[in-house]
C-alpha cells in the first residue's frame, strides 16, 4: 500500500514534509515546553494570520508575509513586556487579537474573491509544494546546526537565566534568536496542521516524550520520533479515511498520548499492584 502512495508527487512532497515538520517541531517544541512559553507561541501562531491577510492585500507570498509578521510579533511581544507597564500575558494575548484582527481587515480590503482560508488555518500536509520543502529543509537545517553549536548555553538559558546572565552569556540575543526561530518554525508548518492546530504539534509529542525522559537533549530525540509517527500516521488516516489531513495528524498524535499513558497507568499500578499481591502470597 505505501510503495503505491510514493508513486504519487504529492504523498512524496507530503512525506517529506513530514519528516522535516517533526525535526523543527521535536527541537522547537522542546525548548517551547521546557521555557513554559507555550502561551507565547500559541499567540505568535494566531498573530501570523496579519502576515497572511497582508500578504493577499500586497500580492507577495502569504507565507511570506506570515513569517515577517510573526517574527515582529514575538520581538515586539518580548520587547514591549520589558519596556511597558503591561504584563506579559496580556501583551501575547493582545498580539494574539491584533494580528487576528489585522488579517481578517487585509483580506476583507483586497480585491476580488476572498481568498479560501481554509488551508492556512486547519492545514493540508498534502498541498505542501516543493518551494515549501526548500524552505522547511532549510530552516530545519538551520535549527539543528544552531542547537548543536549553542546546545550548553540554550540548557543554561532554559534552565537558569540568572546564572547565565552572572556567567556573563548574551542572554538577551540568544532569546530573541529563539523566539525569531519559534516563530518562523510555526509560519513554516502552518501548511501542515494550520494555524488552529499547530499548538498541539509542538507541545503534544513533548508530553509524549516526557513519559520516557526528563532530560533536555533526549526529550529532543523522543519528541522528533513522536512528531513523525504523529505526522505519518495522520497522513496515512487522512488518505484512506478521506479527511482534512491537519485534524487527523492532531487526532493521532492525541490517541498516541493516550496509548502511552494507559500503558504506564498499566505498567505503574496494575502490574505493581500484582507484584504486591505475589510477594504477600
Amino acid at each position: 500500500m505505501i510503495t503505491e502512495l510514493l508513486q504519487y508527487h504529492l504523498f512524496v512532497n507530503a512525506l517529506w514534509a513530514a519528516v522535516f515538520a517533526g525535526i523543527a517541531c521535536g527541537i522547537i517544541g522542546t525548548y517551547i515546553v521546557s521555557n513554559r512559553i507555550v502561551f507565547l507561541s500559541g499567540g505568535i501562531t494566531h498573530s501570523s494570520f496579519g502576515g497572511i491577510g497582508v500578504g493577499y492585500y500586497l500580492g507577495i507570498n502569504p507565507i511570506l508575509g506570515a513569517a515577517i509578521f510573526s517574527v515582529l510579533s514575538a520581538l515586539g511581544i518580548e520587547f514591549f513586556s520589558k519596556k511597558g507597564e503591561v504584563r506579559y500575558d496580556s501583551m501575547i494575548g493582545i498580539w494574539w487579537s491584533l494580528g487576528m484582527a489585522i488579517g481578517i481587515i487585509f483580506i476583507y480590503l483586497t480585491p476580488g474573491y476572498a481568498p479560501n482560508l481554509m488551508t492556512y488555518l486547519f492545514g493540508s500536509i498534502l498541498t505542501v509544494s516543493t518551494t515549501d520543502l526548500i524552505f522547511m529543509a532549510v530552516l530545519t537545517v538551520i535549527i539543528i546546526l544552531f542547537f548543536i553549536f549553542f546546545y550548553h548555553t540554550i540548557l543554561f538559558i532554559s534552565f537558569d537565566e540568572s546564572y547565565a546572565r552572572v556567567f556573563g552569556l548574551p542572554v538577551d540575543a540568544m532569546k530573541n534568536i529563539l523566539i525569531s526561530l519559534v516563530a518562523l518554525t510555526i509560519v513554516i508548518n502552518i501548511k501542515v496542521v494550520g494555524i488552529i492546530l499547530l499548538i498541539s504539534l509542538l507541545t503534544i509529542p513533548q508530553a509524549i516524550a516526557n513519559h520516557f525522559t526528563s532530560t533536555f537533549e533526549k526529550m529532543i530525540y523522543y519528541s522528533t520520533l513522536t512528531a513523525f509517527v504523529g505526522l505519518f500516521s495522520g497522513l496515512l488516516f487522512s488518505y484512506y479515511l478521506d479527511i482534512p489531513s491537519g485534524a487527523s495528524i492532531i487526532f493521532a498524535l492525541v490517541v498516541l498520548l493516550g496509548l502511552v499513558k494507559l500503558a504506564f497507568y498499566l505498567i505503574f499500578n496494575v502490574f505493581n499492584l500484582n507484584i504486591q499481591r505475589s510477594e504477600n502470597n
